[in-house]
């Protein structure tokens, strides 16, 4: 368990300040560059859990890395490079205060909503007689609010964040359709390799120039959900639990374990054995929905190879 980044304290060449969120922290250089460094802390209703997730930092860049060259010919992004397996970099944006969450089926978070008898979510009405796990007639956006460190995402209407001006309506009307071609082209790439794309969430910002671009992550076990296409029709007509692959699993067992992120309420401690199961679900995650087979890195000295090799980018970048 000691061989996880948890924490990060990095200077780089350069550096003018630095971001801490949830899962990534992110370091500000002269020249508009931004250093993205993805830890192995796991985040589950918005609250970090004490032990890191060997690889997890690492699976995720990797996957966001290959999702965001899968869709550049569709929605521009930040990224410039990934010189170590947990980095990124790219340019610096000017992030927009809202997640452009985009839900393919009832699940998660709208499951449990829909459960507790609402059937509007973010301004946007669900149909009656569904049952958890449906596909709805087609994809809705239920914006969140980008909540700060230690805070709860709230759910927010287009309307809302049109007339509050959180974003300009000329801008969301971009996101929205970067938004739905983004998951589309996600749904595309997931049944190819037998897996359903359930939701997914796409964060966007704003160069110096003023072009709208994809940022942080997309379509990782972090972001996204995904169910196995193999068996899906069944199991929904026999009123079964879909088998999938996403951080939902953690969620589940933490509401088992008497923690939803409420006041009051104790993180459960997982043991090692959890721990190394969480990382192998990633794993499979990663070999699924890349295909490819997943080759762990050297984590003997994470922080010094982290050092070492965007050292050694910002040396030879101009």
């Amino acid at each position: 368990m000691n061989r996880t980044i948890i924490k990060t304290d990095f200077n780089f060449k350069n550096q003018l300040s630095v971001y801490k969120g949830k899962v990534r922290d992110v370091y500000k250089l002269k020249n508009d560059l931004l250093v993205m460094v993805a830890s192995d802390r796991l985040s589950a209703f918005d609250v970090v859990m004490p032990k890191g997730i060997p690889y997890k930092g690492q699976i995720l860049n990797q996957i966001a890395t290959k999702m965001m060259k899968d869709t550049e010919d569709l929605v521009p992004n930040w990224l410039i490079s990934t010189p170590d397996p947990n980095i990124a970099i790219g340019h610096c944006c000017d992030p927009f205060k809202i997640e452009m969450v985009i839900r393919g089926y009832l699940s998660g978070h709208a499951a449990r909503e829909y459960k507790n008898g609402k059937r509007l979510i973010c301004g946007v009405q669900m149909p009656d007689g569904m049952i958890e796990n449906d596909k709805f007639p087609s994809p809705i956006i239920t914006p969140a609010t980008k909540a700060d460190f230690g805070e709860h995402d709230e759910d927010i209407s287009k309307e809302d964040i049109i007339a509050k001006g959180i974003v300009s309506k000329s801008d969301y009307e971009i996101l929205e359709d970067y938004t739905f071609k983004l998951f589309n082209r996600g749904s595309q790439i997931a049944k190819e390799r037998g897996l359903i794309l359930v939701d997914t969430k796409y964060e966007f910002g704003k160069t110096k120039s003023g072009k709208i671009v994809l940022i942080d992550e997309i379509h990782t076990p972090d972001s996204s959900r995904y169910f196995y296409e193999d068996g899906y029709e069944l199991r929904q007509q026999k009123g079964e639990s879909q088998k999938q692959l996403s951080k939902e699993f953690v969620r589940q067992w933490l509401i088992k374990n008497n923690f939803q992120g409420l006041e009051n309420q104790t993180v459960p401690i997982m043991s090692d054995d959890y721990v190394n199961l969480v990382s192998d679900r990633y794993i499979e995650l990663y070999e699924n929905i890349t295909g490819d087979k997943f080759r762990k890195s050297d984590t003997s000295s994470i922080v010094k190879r982290i050092q070492l090799n965007v050292d050694n980018f910002l040396s030879s970048y101009e």
